[in-house]
């Protein structure tokens, strides 16, 4: 529990930039509209998939496995309790998806308000075990699975919520 306290403290202070650049007038947010609030979600949803596989990815090279990302693994079956299970060094790393967008792409407030909400939604549905939908195989509904196997199996599965980069990068597996 530990480094899940610690995790949501690092998570919580992550927004701290984004105010300090808004303030000193280095990003500016858009006006909120229904609109510009589904296409702000929408790119960061996209942008925390690349981000988070590409973070995901390093994480299991040997080296920083053994000493970060391994703290995460403890749980071979996910549970809602190991969603924020991080090492200090990888709770930063992943808590940087809106810094790094907005300093390239304008969002509005409201985007930016939502989206930890979202995040949080779909890493819960992540690791709750619970397969939304039948079938197997490539299912986007099937997340849960294949966060699930990659926990327990320890297969190569380094996306968030969608199989899409995994299947580019030859990394996704079939699951039954």
């Amino acid at each position: 529990m530990k480094n899940s306290f610690r995790s949501i403290l690092i998570f919580g202070f992550s927004s701290l930039p984004i105010i300090y650049f808004v303030r000193t007038g280095f990003v500016v947010l858009l006006s909120d509209s229904l609109w510009v609030t589904l296409v702000g979600l929408a790119a960061l949803i996209i942008w925390n998939e690349i981000h988070f596989f590409l973070v995901h990815r390093v994480m299991h090279w040997p080296i920083f496995y053994r000493y970060i990302h391994y703290m995460h693994h403890v749980s071979k079956i996910p549970t809602v309790y190991s969603v924020f299970s991080f090492h200090p060094v990888e709770a930063f790393l992943l808590s940087t998806v809106e810094v790094t967008i907005i300093l390239f792409i304008p969002l509005s407030a409201t985007a930016i308000f939502l989206y930890p909400l979202v995040s949080i939604l779909l890493n819960y549905a992540g690791h709750y075990n619970y397969r939304f939908g039948n079938g197997s195989g490539r299912n986007w509904k099937l997340f849960g699975t294949r966060h699930s196997a990659h926990h327990y199996k320890n297969t190569n599965q380094y996306g968030f919520a969608s199989p899409v980069l995994d299947k580019i990068f030859a990394f996704q597996k079939k699951l039954k």
